[in-house]
């Protein structure tokens, strides 16, 4: 199970710092062109804002729990992600993308699984 855990932990680490990366350096028309379309009803700055908050959620999927030190933060990055995601089904469903809406929850899928997984760990 903690070979699971972190084959989908760095996948998640991969797809938000991919994601994360984009959103805080891309312009908007660059990023809907690039299929981030599930920014479209958001202001840049909100945006932006998420970008950063990805990143830093990133370095939270990993540092705590591998350094011991506040271990319940790598759960709780996982359960903050998961909620991006819900944002973001959210959106792509009133642009009314069904590709997307399921790319995020399988990726709500993974943070949930992940969030889970590290929570159980902790008791």
């Amino acid at each position: 199970m903690n070979l699971a855990t972190w084959i989908v932990t760095a996948l998640l680490a991969l797809v938000f710092t991919v994601s994360g990366v984009a959103k805080s350096t891309m312009s908007r028309d660059r990023l809907i062109a690039t299929g981030q379309t599930g920014i479209a009803p958001f202001p840049m700055p909100v945006v932006r804002v998420v970008a950063v908050c990805e990143l830093f959620a990133v370095v939270g999927l990993f540092a705590p729990w591998l350094t011991g030190t506040a271990r319940y933060l790598t759960p709780t990055a996982a359960v903050c992600l998961g909620v991006v995601m819900m944002g973001a089904a959210t959106a792509h469903a009133s642009l009314k993308e069904p590709g997307p809406v399921a790319a995020n929850l399988l990726i709500l899928t993974g943070c949930a699984f992940v969030a889970a997984a590290r929570f159980a760990a902790l008791s």
